[in-house]
């Protein structure tokens, strides 16, 4: 199941982005239809480049346009993106970086069996040999779809629910490892929603023309795929709609993204016992054991009502009918590695439908991205050796402590909070751990069986192995040294849960970070994503947990008043951003990431000019003082354009908004930067001061 309502524990993890190329993402391609998905006239520059901005554009009226607007020009977006934008560049140029180390483990036949070496390096083989996959077709997929057709019983459908989750893939729902919410030491089971085909349950329900159009395309695409497993027309047709009858209404029990937000929405701990009561008809007991798990403890439940709902649809929907939906999902899940008409097909609906890409891939690509998702420290190891050195870590870290020391500054001495609360905000703070570029103890594969066979049954195994490595945590104290990113990931994040700021060493490079660039460039790229995911720790979500990630109010009821006021301050800006036509961005849903986004620049600027005491002030370059560069750094970041469909998907799932309201949206709130480019009152980079959005 590629798509759900929520992945577990992703409430608490909040990222700069979440990959710029959205649900358009590698993975999701088709053999190599030409070079057109990387410009190589992209030559490092250190700083501001001239030729990025569009000087037609005053910086007051438009900044976004006015500091990405020849950049845009200059780069028109590939016909196998949705969007393409400076975190897709450098993504790109570390998946080259991970191909060279494939292609020679690949060639290393004689690397030691059980190595991550040769694992990574038959993996990566079994990937690109086509010859291969086009002759298997479904082939290794046979003992599952045999499973699944044997099916006669209510217990045999329970059975299997269960055998596909812990094989990796999820049907239904999603059950896993979280920390407790209320006792972050310890790691419980945690039962999610899910069951979806679509990006998310609004497409199911609204009735607006887009929604209609994908969920026709849907079905069609549905019938299609069931067609390839040997369904004859009008069957597939009909198995179709019975896919979309039985999501529809997984849809209509499920909660929205934008009420999970709240991590008290979400939290429901119980006992088995409690479980059974909630679900009779469901046998948890042999759930848990065929997973093996065979004291589950107790367990986070998301979404109560989504699970009494679904033990109602076990009972009142035909067996014939899961077994159907069961198919599905199972395809659904393994066709971007299997033949090619199982790529074509998945890319028709995943690409071009909901992201408007008008081309695939290259194999090599997708084969990387798979690899890196799923033996990704195996990989990550031989990365961070190569292309990152003890001093980038240092550097790194560096910025890192001056940016929470001006952020403890700002606590000190905020207006609006009590003394009482401000001591529990820094003791919040000052508890806070860093983890820069990679882990320091590795993930052990040594379990884990690669060869050179079916890619599919490699990339199956693996999911599997990972999931029970999950399931091991269950019960056990939380392992404080585990990242939730692989090394070469281009994204940083905040956890509330473990209370932890993590950057893979994949961002810390141009033009986030570039140590050839003045401070003023490199506080406004990489300065400004440190602040972000500092401040996430006390957005709306981050806020409701404390300094060692347990969710708990510390805040006084007169200052989360307060604090509560100022956030519905950036929620109403962004409800008035207009996407496409009609729609617009949810400031619900992009309010966490939004008030990171604001908090994270306040930050940065003021740790910008706390680095300047004492020092003559810096020279102007090309033109732009010190002040001006800090910004168009941070707008340089996010330079980007996407496709129409990547925007409405985006606006419609994504909690991150769309690139240019981060950048306009944040700088119009502050003065320092109508001071910094002479911009007036009236102007619209310059929000009145009544309208003015403030928390830090």
């Amino acid at each position: 199941m590629r798509y759900s309502s929520l992945r577990v524990g992703i409430i608490l993890f909040c990222s700069i982005a979440l990959g710029s190329a959205g649900f358009a993402a590698p993975v999701r391609s088709l053999p190599d239809a030409g070079s057109s998905d990387t410009n190589r006239q992209d030559v490092p520059v250190h700083g501001i480049d001239p030729a990025n901005l569009d000087r037609s554009v005053s910086p007051c009226q438009d900044f976004f346009k006015f500091a990405t607007g020849g950049w845009v020009a200059n780069h028109p977006i590939p016909l196998a993106y949705g969007s393409w934008g400076n975190f897709n560049i450098l993504q790109d140029q570390n998946q080259e970086k991970l191909q060279e180390i494939l292609q020679a483990a690949e060639r290393n036949t004689r690397a030691a069996k059980g190595s991550n070496e040769q694992k990574i390096g038959d993996f990566y083989f079994s990937g690109m040999n086509e010859k291969e996959i086009e002759a298997a077709g479904t082939k290794p997929l046979a003992p599952w779809l045999n499973r699944i057709d044997k099916i006669t019983t209510r217990q045999q459908l329970e059975r299997e629910i269960a055998q596909l989750g812990g094989e990796g893939t999820g049907v239904l729902f999603y059950f896993g490892p979280n920390q407790d919410f209320k006792d972050a030491s310890r790691m419980i089971g945690s039962l999610h929603q899910g069951g979806l085909g679509l990006p998310d349950r609004d497409y199911y329900l609204k009735d607006e023309a887009r929604s209609k159009e994908i969920r026709d395309a849907y079905v069609k695409h549905v019938g299609r795929m069931l067609e390839m497993l040997g369904d004859e027309p009008a069957k597939a047709a009909a198995g179709a709609a019975t896919v979309l009858a039985i999501e529809t209404r997984l849809a209509q029990a499920s909660m929205s993204r934008v009420d999970m937000r709240d991590p008290n929405a979400i939290y429901h701990k119980m006992d088995l016992a409690a479980l059974k009561q909630l679900t009779p008809g469901f046998d948890w007991t042999s759930y848990f054991k065929e997973l093996g798990l065979t004291s589950p403890g107790e367990i986070n439940v998301a979404q109560p009502e989504f699970f009494k709902a679904l033990d109602g649809m076990l009972t009142t929907v035909p067996i014939q009918d899961w077994k159907i939906y069961l198919r599905w999902h199972l395809i659904n899940g393994a066709a971007p590695f299997l033949s090619s008409n199982f790529v074509n097909e998945d890319f028709e609906f995943r690409g071009k439908v909901l992201t408007g890409t008008k081309e695939i891939l290259p194999r090599w690509k997708r084969v990387v991205a798979t690899t890196d998702r799923e033996l990704g420290e195996a990989l990550g190891q031989i990365y961070v050796e190569r292309y990152f050195p003890p001093e980038a870590r240092a550097r790194a870290l560096e910025m890192v402590n001056n940016l929470m020391s001006t952020l403890k500054d700002d606590l000190s001495t905020l207006s609006w909070m009590s003394d009482a609360t401000r001591k529990q905000a820094i003791a919040k703070l000052d508890a806070i751990t860093k983890k820069i570029g990679y882990p320091n103890k590795w993930k052990d594969y040594s379990g884990l069986k690669i060869d050179r066979g079916p890619y599919v049954l490699n990339v199956l195994r693996a999911r599997e192995f990972e999931f029970k490595r999950d399931i091991e945590r269950i019960g056990k104290p939380v392992d404080r040294e585990r990242f939730g990113m692989t090394p070469p990931t281009v994204n940083a994040y905040y956890n509330a849960s473990m209370n932890e700021i993590v950057f893979p060493a994949g961002i810390l490079q141009p033009p986030f970070y570039d140590p050839k660039a003045d401070d003023a460039v490199n506080y406004g790229g990489i300065g400004a994503v440190i602040g972000h995911e500092m401040t996430h720790g006390f957005d709306d979500s981050g806020s409701k947990f404390d300094a060692k990630g347990n969710l708990a109010n510390w805040w006084s009821p007169e200052d989360l008043k307060n604090f509560k006021e100022r956030a519905q301050c950036v929620i109403n800006q962004f409800d008035g951003f207009v996407v496409q036509g009609d729609l617009h961005e949810n400031g619900r849903l992009v309010a966490g990431e939004s008030i990171a986004d604001l908090g994270g620049l306040k930050i940065a600027y003021k740790a910008f000019q706390k680095s300047l005491e004492g020092k003559p002030h810096p020279k102007d370059i090309d033109g732009f003082t010190a002040e001006q560069r800090f910004f168009l750094a941070y707008a340089q970041i996010w330079a980007s354009s996407a496709r129409p469909e990547f925007e409405q998907l985006q606006a419609k799932t994504n909690p991150h908004p769309l690139p240019r309201f981060r950048v306009n949206g944040p700088l119009s709130n502050m003065p320092e930067f109508a001071k910094a480019f002479n911009c007036k009152e009236g102007d619209p980079m310059v929000r009145p001061a009544s309208e003015r959005c403030q928390i830090w």
